[in-house]
């Protein structure tokens, strides 16, 4: 806890690197870049400009959206908005004070004044993120983590004891593959869902599909959690039932009808057929694994589940099994 403002941007900048790692040897090797250093350069600018991309696509949309919430939502009755909703809005604005949140230059004491456990974690995590992007220490561990990655992935073999390390480095490799297959398996899901969710959005006529759709695909990276973007998905159908008179309810049971397809293809079709090939689970254990260890870890256990059951299964197989295979022999 002492050294974990010093520790904690090394090993951020250590995972950093090994999601990069594969990018960079793709340039240096498979394109000839031949240069590391170059190789490096050019990874960085790229994952700058897929973060841009992706920003550019939510960001804007968003804001030009969000912008109408004070004109629209919290203007004249609206029949179409229902009346709880609309006592609820109208009764917090002035609270909130929403109008200032819309200001970038106020939206940080604003936050920091009537959501003050929410922007503590917030900031806490951005702050870690910031400080691998922007600091220049953070910036040299992963550029010299990425120039050595070879070094640092086989040096640290030498310092477990001979005896145990054929099993240490067995154990290491085998997690190493395992959430590796996880995080591509993953992102294929991720990618489907930001599809699926852009066209089903596109066809039910609901503002920023692209926006919320990628957002939302983006999220459920993590499982499940792709539910926090009914809170945007909300607000967009109060501005849109506001500005255009349609039923909220309506907007908001189209919303819960796209949630609901997108949520049985994925589970019936994208995931066993992605993650059940990846890591080599049926569905039924898939989701047994993401109940179990989501339970007992949170958000933390949804993202280990699928690669810490495989290894699981793979050594219970190996060791356990075999034991007593040897024994009934």
């Amino acid at each position: 806890n002492y050294l974990s403002s010093v520790l904690i941007p090394f090993f951020v900048a250590w995972v950093v690197a090994y999601l990069l790692y594969p990018i960079v040897t793709f340039l240096q090797y498979r394109c000839r870049l031949r240069s590391r250093l170059l190789s490096i350069f050019v990874t960085l600018i790229l994952v700058c400009a897929a973060i841009y991309g992706i920003g550019y696509v939510i960001v804007p949309p968003m804001v030009e959206e969000m912008s109408h919430l004070k004109e629209v939502a919290l203007g004249a009755e609206n029949s179409t908005i229902p009346t709880m909703v609309q006592h609820y809005v109208q009764t917090h604005a002035n609270e909130f004070q929403v109008d200032k949140m819309l200001q970038t230059g106020e939206l940080k004491e604003v936050l920091e004044k009537y959501v003050p456990k929410v922007w503590n974690v917030v900031w806490s995590t951005a702050g870690v993120v910031i400080s691998i992007i922007s600091s220049l220490i953070g910036l040299l561990y992963l550029f010299f983590l990425l120039t050595d990655y070879e070094r640092f992935s086989q040096g640290w073999k030498r310092f477990v004891p001979a005896r145990r390390r054929r099993f240490v480095g067995q154990l290491v490799e085998d997690v190493e593959m395992g959430m590796s297959r996880y995080l591509r398996g993953q992102m294929l899901v991720a990618l489907s869902n930001c599809v699926m969710f852009s066209i089903g959005f596109a066809i039910i006529g609901f503002p920023v599909p692209v926006g919320l759709g990628v957002f939302i695909g983006l999220i459920s990276f993590i499982p499940y959690v792709q539910v926090v973007g009914f809170i945007p998905a909300m607000l967009l159908a109060l501005l849109k039932c506001a500005d255009t008179g349609e039923n909220f309810w309506w907007l908001m049971g189209g919303v819960l009808l796209v949630y609901v397809v997108v949520q049985v293809i994925q589970d019936a079709v994208v995931t066993p057929k992605v993650m059940g090939k990846m890591m080599g689970l049926r569905p039924a254990i898939i989701l047994l694994s993401l109940s179990i260890w989501g339970y007992l870890m949170g958000i933390i256990g949804l993202i280990i589940a699928l690669p810490m059951t495989t290894l699981i299964i793979d050594y219970y197989k190996q060791y356990v099994v075999k034991e007593e295979l040897t024994d009934e022999i």
